[in-house]
């Protein structure tokens, strides 16, 4: 095969203009990347990071291998919708609703169910660290399921319509504006993860629309056996051809506060340059976030203050929005600083029980 000789002067030309972008002092970004935001300080501070610490000119320059974005999802680029997380949601649904499963429902798990429906419903105060009492009755509520017919379950069940919303279903409620925060982020050379609370598998079925990969989520987790394994340790077992992946009812990690930190120190092997979060749960990893003294940091709080465009309690978020700061976390207003929440056509009603 050859080449014409005026090829040659193009291809030169082309490396001449993948270089200039290279080593330009400027960040790269899509056109018109936060056209959902308003002008704000949260904006101004992130846009400011990403500027000196891709200019490879900075003091303050982080390498690529190193440019490493942890996020939380719920009530942070995820609604808490219905007015609660997904997974809450879910596991009443399992349990209350569905015709298949809830009447083999254990007592405990039942209880579980009914409380958070109360939650909702009612207002109820759910027990305290309710959150570990929700985590062992999930385990229990999916267990012997494959990993794909769980897949397909918490699929299906984002499928429905969003209660107290026109015009979205429970698996489009994201924060349309923090979508932009993460193409901003790639398009910087960015590696971003997902470091949730949630269980890792609803999670990987949530963010998949997304384009997140399945290794760059990070959640609660159950142990997981092959189909015939039975009582027998997975090292003295040896996993057939014909077998699948099942849940089972053993609960090893709720991935919250201190927990987030270890997953990440474990499974990401690298100190966060940047963080995103929207509650206590979060502080942990922020400091963790900031306390990489190799490099430059940045943690980020969202605080959910709109009760015009979402359910939210303006007055609890305004009072977190002085503790994060005083923290040393830079907060986001969705109030103040989102054009939109959940995009175009989108609309809060009230809940319909």
């Amino acid at each position: 095969m050859t080449m014409r000789k005026h090829t040659f002067p193009l291809i030169a030309f082309a490396i001449v203009i993948i270089l200039s972008a290279c080593n330009s002092n400027e960040p790269l970004q899509p056109k018109d990347s936060f056209t959902l935001w308003n002008q704000c300080d949260a904006l101004t501070a992130l846009q400011t990071y990403i500027t000196d610490v891709t200019n490879p000119d900075s003091p303050n320059f982080i390498d690529p291998a190193d440019r490493i974005a942890t996020f939380d999802m719920d009530g942070t680029f995820v609604g808490e919708l219905y007015p609660t997380y997904f997974e809450y949601n879910l596991l009443e649904y399992r349990v209350l609703d569905d015709t298949a499963y809830r009447d083999k429902a254990p007592d405990d798990v039942r209880q579980t169910a009914q409380q958070i429906r109360d939650f909702v419903r009612n207002g109820t105060k759910l027990p305290d660290h309710f959150d570990m009492k929700h985590a062992n009755a999930a385990a229990k509520a999916y267990s012997g399921m494959t990993l794909a017919a769980f897949d397909s379950y918490v699929k299906a069940y984002a499928a429905k319509p969003a209660n107290g919303f026109t015009e979205m279903t429970y698996g489009q409620s994201f924060y349309k504006p923090m979508l932009q925060v993460f193409d901003y982020l790639h398009a910087n050379g960015f590696s971003c993860y997902v470091v949730s609370g949630s269980d890792r598998f609803i999670c990987r079925a949530l963010v998949e629309p997304l384009g997140i990969a399945p290794n760059r989520v990070i959640g609660m987790d159950v142990r997981l056996q092959s189909t015939s394994q039975g009582t027998e340790a997975g090292v003295n077992y040896t996993m057939g051809k014909e077998e699948d992946i099942v849940r089972t009812d053993e609960l090893l990690i709720k991935n919250l506060k201190t927990n987030k930190v270890l997953q990440i120190a474990q499974e990401i092997g690298k100190v966060p340059v940047l963080s995103f979060g929207n509650s206590g749960g979060d502080c942990a990893m922020h400091n963790y976030c900031l306390s990489n003294t190799e490099h430059k940091t940045a943690a980020f709080m969202l605080i959910a203050d709109d009760d015009e465009r979402d359910h939210a309690n303006r007055d609890k978020a305004l009072q977190l929005a002085d503790q994060w700061r005083k923290a040393g976390y830079i907060v986001i207003s969705m109030h103040d600083d989102f054009k939109t929440i959940y995009g175009e056509g989108v609309e809060k009603t009230d809940f319909t029980f």
